[in-house]
């Protein structure tokens, strides 16, 4: 049942960055610049869609992949919790981010710093949410591979938030440095 939750939170998550990316075009904002800076980032996407079915298969009882490591009931609706409250931080983010939003870095058209709403507890409220999400879905689905996402997962995202980090340093200087000091990276 708990992975009802996770195929809710992960529709919530996509939904919302696809209202959003078409909001911001009739701003004359592009969102979308994934993989601008790192071409590599295109190999990210297969493994998203196997994620995806995976969840499904453990969810629907279809063919699935990994033996369960540890099955807890308790365990599992901490996962589904997790699922819940994830996409409600996303949405916050995204509603905090305004027309700053991006996917990818915006080198030339980046928007206003924002350190304000989500962004004032944590500097990456929405790979937060991501973190919830991997974490939850390991949490309900203990199989070998949930945690081999899990921790590739975390990786990506940590790699991925360097990356931003620099270019954020890059554009905003000080006011970025200032930020930082005030506000975690992630919690």
């Amino acid at each position: 049942m708990q992975g009802y939750f996770v195929i809710i939170a992960l529709a919530l998550l996509i939904s919302c960055v696809l209202f959003r990316a078409r909001q911001m075009k009739k701003f004359g904002i592009k969102a979308f610049h994934f993989g601008k800076i790192d071409k590599k980032d295109f190999l990210i996407p297969p493994f998203v869609f196997i994620y995806f079915y995976l969840v499904i298969a453990n969810t629907f009882n279809l063919p699935k992949i990994g033996a369960i490591l540890a099955y807890s009931s308790v365990t599992a609706w901490i996962g589904a919790a997790l699922c819940i409250l994830a996409p409600a931080l996303f949405l916050w983010g995204m509603v905090s981010f305004g027309k700053s939003f991006r996917v990818g870095i915006d080198a030339e058209k980046p928007g206003g710093l924002v350190s304000t709403g989500a962004f004032s507890i944590s500097r990456n409220p929405l790979y937060v949410a991501f973190f919830m999400i991997l974490t939850g879905v390991f949490l309900i689905f203990p199989t070998w591979i949930f945690f081999t996402y899990l921790v590739a997962g975390l990786w990506l995202i940590d790699r991925q938030v360097c990356l931003e980090e620099n270019a954020l340093r890059n554009i905003y200087g000080t006011e970025y440095n200032d930020y930082c000091n005030k506000v975690r990276r992630y919690i």
